[in-house]
């Protein structure tokens, strides 16, 4: 099938870019002996929901584009990161349920999920007591990133009785499935009864909330009372969002309202019940800060390709380019558009973005029909086989 793409550049400009003289001249994974010694000149960063998977299910051949990637052993051979605004699970597992899903050796270095830059705010709140939102598997997260005292908004809420007023007429377990390597991380914690005593000092939304009504009135308490429930007003603690998305591409035909729509929702609450204005910090794409790390990964991932790393002179940027795929034109392309140089934003058609010409007010650099034609566009401008 061929590659069916839009874009601002001329078509004699992209003949010239796929010609057989322009990968004669090539850099890129040069055959030369010397090949093992030289980073590789290009990266991808691929979304996840709405351009690899729909919920658990592969979009169409995209485990396929995936293996492209690798060399006839399976070993990794083009540096490439899962880099998405969802979460609630750590790098660790996610990189595990990926292997399965798309069925490719993943590490965990290659998942860069919403939340992966709270880890740089252990040295703040290491000691303190957090609360942490979401679907999955919230605390052991931030167990995992190096805090030591935080609680699922689950279970914090379970320490406080009454505080859901609604909590009789719901069918649901509240209490969310943790694995037993939670339960070991969570001993180590301040005692439930304790709880109540302490001062939450900042409230983490690591993923898509699952109880709006609960977790909303829990927030709303802790937040307007400067972190003890039910006492009075106190100054707000810190309040950390994994991502703004206002929706994205999940199983169902059309698009699930996401963290930015709980965002709203909360920050208007809030804001009629409080005299100050909510105060929050939101991490995820779009956010240049989310591209420069990226970066960074892809040059780990680079340089781990090279089998005598010694001899790659210094850590100095290698990449002529950097891909970013993605279903989203305010989230995806707007984040490579805002990063610049060297990235380059491929638009796909299997999530968010269903148009027929490129997106007017975020147009990528190409639009594709799927995964497998960005992959595959990508190889034939790099020159790779």
């Amino acid at each position: 099938m061929s590659l069916r793409i839009f874009t601002k550049a001329s078509q004699g400009r992209i003949s010239r870019q796929l010609s057989p003289i322009f990968c004669l001249f090539s850099r890129s994974f040069s055959e030369s002996p010397s090949r093992s010694e030289r980073r590789p000149s290009f990266g991808i960063a691929f979304d996840i929901d709405g351009v690899l998977l729909l919920g658990n299910t592969p979009v169409g051949a995209s485990p396929g584009a995936l293996r492209r990637l690798y060399d006839d052993s399976g070993k990794l051979k083009i540096p490439y990161i899962f880099l998405t605004n969802g979460g609630g699970f750590p790098e660790s597992k996610r990189a595990i349920e990926l292997n399965q899903l798309l069925g490719v050796n993943v590490s965990p270095l290659q998942v860069v999920q919403g939340h992966s830059p709270f880890k740089r705010l252990v040295n703040r709140f290491e000691n303190e007591l957090i609360v942490a939102v979401g679907k999955g598997e919230p605390a052991s997260v931030m167990s995992e990133y190096g805090f030591r005292n935080v609680l699922s908004i689950d279970e914090y809420a379970n320490c406080f009785q009454n505080i859901d007023p609604l909590a009789q007429y719901k069918r649901w377990t509240p209490m969310q499935v943790i694995d037993e390597d939670t339960k070991v991380k969570n001993k180590q914690m301040t005692p439930k009864t304790n709880v109540c005593l302490e001062r939450v000092q900042a409230a983490f939304v690591v993923s898509d909330p699952v109880d709006w009504g609960r977790d909303i009135q829990v927030l709303c308490d802790i937040l307007r009372t400067g972190g003890l429930p039910g006492r009075n007003t106190g100054k707000q603690p810190h309040l950390y969002f994994a991502s703004d998305d206002l929706e994205y591409q999940a199983a169902f035909p059309s698009e699930r309202l996401g963290m930015g729509a709980f965002r709203i929702a909360l920050e208007s609450i809030f804001n009629r019940i409080h005299p100050n204005a909510l105060e929050y910090t939101s991490f995820g794409k779009p956010n240049p800060s989310v591209f420069k790390n990226a970066e960074i990964v892809l040059e780990q991932l680079a340089l781990s390709l090279c089998q005598n790393p010694d001899s790659v002179n210094g850590n100095a940027h290698n990449f002529k380019t950097l891909y970013m795929i993605g279903d989203n034109p305010s989230v995806d392309i707007k984040g490579a558009r805002q990063a610049g140089q060297p990235w380059f934003s491929i638009l796909t058609r299997t999530g968010v973005f269903k148009g027929k010409e490129n997106h007017i007010d975020f147009p990528a650099n190409q639009v594709v029909d799927t995964v497998e034609e960005a992959v595959d566009y990508i190889l034939r401008k790099e020159c790779i086989s």
